[in-house]
Order: C-alpha cells, then sequence, then structure tokens
C-alpha cells in the first residue's frame, strides 16, 4: 500500500493524466463532426465536390479553432498586461515590427506569456517536488521554469521581428529598382508601389505587406506624408525611415523622385553588399569552433595516435 501510494507513482500518474486529458481536449476540438446520410451519399456521388467541401470544413474548422485559442489567450493576457502605458506602447510596436496587427495582439501575447507559464509550473512542481522536495533547491528550479515560461514568448516574438525586419531589408534595394524603373516609365509613386507589390510579392512578401497597407491606406484618403512614415514605423528599420523622408522631401521642394529612389537604392545596395561581406569575413572565426571541437581532435587521433601507443610499448618494454 505504501508503495502504491509513493510520490514518484503520483507524480508518474498526475503527469499521464495531464497529458491524456489534454490530448483529448485538443482532439474533441479540432474533430470534424460526424457526417449526416445526405453528405455520405453526396460524397459518394461527387467526389470533387467532396473534397471541396472537406477543405472548406477544414478551413472553418481551424478558423474557428483560432478564434477560441485567440478569445482563451486574450481572457488570460488581462491578468498579466502592465498597466503603464509607455509598456504597452514599447510592446505594441514590438509587435508590429514583428507583422502582428490585430487589436487583441497585445493581450494574446500576454496570455501566451501567462499559459506558457503556468505550464512549466505545471510540469515542474511535481518533477522538482518528488526529487528535491519543497527546499531552497527545489523553490529554485521552480521559479527557473515559471521564469522560462514566461520569457519564451518575448524571444520568439524578437526572432521573428529580427528575420522579418532582415528580409525587408535584403528585398528592398530590388523593391528600389523596380520603383525607378516605373516612375522614369512615367508611372505615378502609388502605382509604382502597386506594382512592386505584384511583382515582389513571391520573393519578399514581407515588403509587399507593407507596400500594399501604405497603398490602402492613401487610397482611404490619408495624407501620404503621414503614410511613409507610418510604414517606417511600422517596419522598424532605419533605410524605410531614411526612404520616407527622402520621398516626403522630394516632394515638398518639387525634386525628382526617380533620381532620389536611384541614389536610395545605391546606397541600400552597397549597405547590402558591405553586409555579406561583413558575414563572409565572420565565417572563418565562426567555423573554428566546430573545427577545435570536432574535427581537430579526430585529426589528432589519426596523427599521434600510432605513435602513442609505439612510445608506451617501447616504454613498457624497457
Amino acid at each position: 500500500m505504501i508503495e502504491l501510494f509513493s510520490i514518484q507513482n503520483i507524480v508518474g500518474l498526475s503527469v499521464f493524466l495531464a497529458i491524456t486529458l489534454g490530448a483529448w481536449g485538443i482532439l474533441s476540438a479540432i474533430a470534424d463532426r460526424p457526417a449526416s446520410t445526405e453528405e455520405r451519399l453526396k460524397r459518394v456521388l461527387n467526389p470533387a465536390a467532396a473534397r471541396r467541401f472537406d477543405a472548406g470544413a477544414t478551413e472553418r474548422q481551424q478558423d474557428k479553432l483560432q478564434e477560441r485559442v485567440k478569445e482563451a489567450a486574450s481572457k488570460l493576457g488581462k491578468s498579466f498586461r502592465p498597466n503603464s502605458e509607455a509598456e504597452l506602447g514599447k510592446i505594441r510596436l514590438t509587435l508590429l515590427n514583428a507583422g502582428f496587427r490585430s487589436e487583441q495582439a497585445v493581450a494574446v501575447y500576454y496570455g501566451l506569456k501567462g499559459f506558457f507559464m503556468l505550464l512549466c509550473l505545471a510540469l515542474a512542481v511535481p518533477l522538482v517536488a518528488s526529487r528535491y522536495g519543497m527546499t531552497q533547491v527545489g523553490i529554485t528550479y521552480i521559479v527557473l521554469a515559471a521564469a522560462i515560461g514566461y520569457y519564451a514568448p518575448g524571444f520568439v516574438v524578437g526572432s521573428i521581428k529580427k528575420k522579418r525586419a532582415e528580409s525587408i531589408f535584403l528585398g528592398l534595394p530590388d523593391a528600389l529598382d523596380l520603383m525607378v524603373v516605373c516612375v522614369e516609365a512615367g508611372l505615378g509613386l502609388d502605382t509604382a508601389m502597386r506594382r512592386v507589390t505584384g511583382e515582389l510579392a513571391s520573393s519578399c512578401p514581407a515588403l509587399c505587406e507593407e507596400f500594399a497597407i501604405a497603398n490602402f491606406q492613401v487610397q482611404m484618403g490619408r495624407a501620404r506624408r503621414d503614410v511613409l512614415r507610418d510604414l517606417g514605423i511600422r517596419t522598424g528599420i532605419e533605410d524605410v525611415r531614411s526612404l520616407a523622408a527622402v520621398i516626403i522631401q522630394a516632394e515638398k521642394f518639387g525634386s525628382s523622385i526617380g533620381a532620389a529612389l536611384r541614389v536610395q537604392s545605391d546606397a541600400m545596395r552597397l549597405k547590402r553588399r558591405q553586409l555579406a561581406e561583413e558575414r563572409a569575413a565572420k565565417t572563418a572565426v565562426k567555423i573554428m569552433i566546430p573545427l577545435i571541437l570536432f574535427i581537430f581532435p579526430g585529426v589528432f587521433v589519426v596523427l599521434v595516435g600510432p605513435a602513442g601507443i609505439q612510445i608506451a610499448k617501447t616504454m613498457m618494454g624497457n
């Protein structure tokens, strides 16, 4: 009886029940409802329509699941949101730079932070309590697990923001070259941006998405100056801010927009080439780590091993 209710068995049973209930809840949420007799008959008579129906039902089910997750995360995030407007403004700007523009993005973000913190606590408390107990070391591990769960979404958002900024930075010179061609061919700036959005949608989707938002705002009647400034703030890239300032200045003083875009494109292309050269120069230093840790020991054993064996035999013979 004592062995049956030991702490190891209780912890194992608790983890098993938590995983089982979680999997059952996820499967219940995403499972399709059973098809009726009429629906099964339609699928047999018209397989193509049935496949389209299944694809549409799957998309609707996924959208419904995403809405439920977003709603639950928003409710949970209300208790973790800071009261400072300055802090909320920084988080909104960070999420905006990462590509999350929803009105509930901040609430969902803090909801995910709270969810992962509680999840890490639920996993860490039984394991730590069974091994260390509620000692100072155990409490330290529990606090560390909670901190990892709380700050993990921030690191993920930061990584997404960095990758998105790099994608926009690398695709901006090509977009500016295409805009120069369109403007010098007689198109307006708004038409040139729409042309860039259509041509580079597959190679640089993040930049084309930002240009599409800027075009939509201009069509809705906003001043182009405000739209370009918002474009620089929304992307969070200094080169886009400088591009917006150059276009605003060219329109203000009546100078050629095509010449301004050409100068900006040449400067950004030079900066991109310098970045590539910098990364190439760092490669020789970075490759030393795997060389020393993995390659050099094997080469050392192959070259020095036979000599070491011969020296050991000679010394043992003497």
